[in-house]
């Protein structure tokens, strides 16, 4: 196991009626900017919920932050902001409104150019406005991890930046504020989750035996409760389960003193970028085809991951490392989530293009091993356009 340091100094709130406890983690004179998406907050009553908490503290309400949150956008919250003299942020929604929210917390006092700071990772990040969050669609972990995902749309970006600084002070996660979620995006917060966990766990043995079945555990939690959190939405306890499995699948738990991949992450982000595929299923097109083309490299962890989460313990090792993908391929279209990139009507040249765009931006090589490069990432895409 290799040497880390670990400190997750986010405050969870889980559980029904956990809305009402955000009165007593916002100090009483606080200037409150409510961040959210689309306004589906205010339908299905959270909304009402959280300014019935906030009391009488000033509130600016900033609505219409999109999937896959974009500079432009996030930029007139920030002037807003800074027009406002905002205290504390609140971010309510799901990983989208909660990266954008890390995103304006971050660019608020930072004197230069904000973007600047996305593009160097979130170095140099020197101070942050405080903010909290209230989940509504358990996928990311951004409730309680310090990492955001930015896209800037006029120049074909999608890139990930993070800061100590921009942990949330407490995150509410109730279950029932996810009731009347689409399947559509429920399904997708199982594979962003299951994807998460697997680019900390499928790496190489480092010895790290409770990380492993950490990662285990989270990956037959969400083998066992996606398929019935998806049929039976209004069930507390399958949607609970989901709910507190997506957030450790990246509050940083299960990938200290481990390998970590990311590779299914950054060639993702570049098909989000390139067709504005949702997040999730960039990782479901990619992720089957990548644990092909790096199994000699994987092998040993594709092979545990095969016994002690799907049962896999008959025939040769090649055969067994195959049909632990088939498996994951499997479950992700069991919950309607494609595995292919020929689903989305992808150019035939965006292999080529993913490789280079990555390439240039001087990305490359990627991975655990820092092994997959330009011909990999061109194999990988083209396996799943066949």
């Amino acid at each position: 196991m290799y040497n880390f340091e670990y400190k997750n100094p986010t405050k969870i709130l889980f559980g029904k009626g956990q809305i009402a406890c955000i009165s007593r983690e916002v100090p009483g004179d606080a200037r409150v900017m409510i961040t959210f998406g689309g306004g589906s907050i205010r339908q299905n009553g959270v909304y009402d919920k959280v300014r019935a908490a906030l009391g009488t503290r000033p509130v600016i309400d900033f609505g219409g932050i999109e999937p896959n949150p974009d500079h432009a956008t996030l930029m007139r919250a920030v002037d807003e902001a800074r027009t406002e003299k905002v205290d504390l942020l609140l971010a309510v929604g799901g990983g989208s409104v909660l990266d954008g929210t890390k995103f304006i917390a971050a660019a608020i006092r930072h004197p230069g150019d904000p973007w600047e700071l996305v593009r160097k990772g979130g170095r140099g990040l020197q101070s942050a406005v405080p903010l909290g969050t209230v989940l509504t669609l358990p996928a990311t972990g951004s409730e309680s991890n310090p990492f955001a995902v930015i896209s800037r749309r006029e120049t074909g970006e999608k890139l990930a930046f993070s800061s100590p600084l921009l942990y949330p002070r407490f995150a509410v996660l109730d279950p029932e504020t996810t009731f009347s979620l689409p399947t559509r995006q429920v399904a997708n917060g199982v594979v962003d989750a299951f994807v998460h966990t697997f680019e900390q766990y499928m790496t190489y043995p480092v010895g790290a035996e409770l990380q492993d079945r950490f990662a285990e555990a989270i990956l037959s939690t969400l083998i066992e409760v996606g398929p019935v959190t998806l049929a039976n939405p209004r069930d507390y306890e399958s949607r609970a389960n989901f709910m507190w499995t997506a957030t450790l699948a990246l509050n940083g738990l299960i990938g200290n003193g481990v390998p970590q991949d990311w590779a299914t992450h950054t060639i993702g982000h570049e098909l989000t970028a390139l067709y504005g595929i949702d997040h999730a299923r960039t990782l479901a097109v990619v992720l089957p085809h990548l644990l092909r083309v790096q199994s000699a490299g994987k092998a040993e962890k594709l092979l545990r991951y095969g016994a002690r989460v799907w049962g896999i313990s008959e025939g040769d090792n090649s055969g067994r490392v195959e049909e632990a993908v088939r498996r994951t391929e499997t479950f992700f279209e069991s919950l309607g989530i494609p595995t292919r990139l020929s689903t989305y009507e992808a150019a035939a040249d965006t292999p080529a293009r993913v490789a280079r765009r990555l390439a240039d931006r001087g990305t490359l090589p990627i991975g655990e091993r820092q092994d997959i490069d330009a011909d990999k990432i061109t194999r990988i895409l083209r396996a799943s356009l066949s």
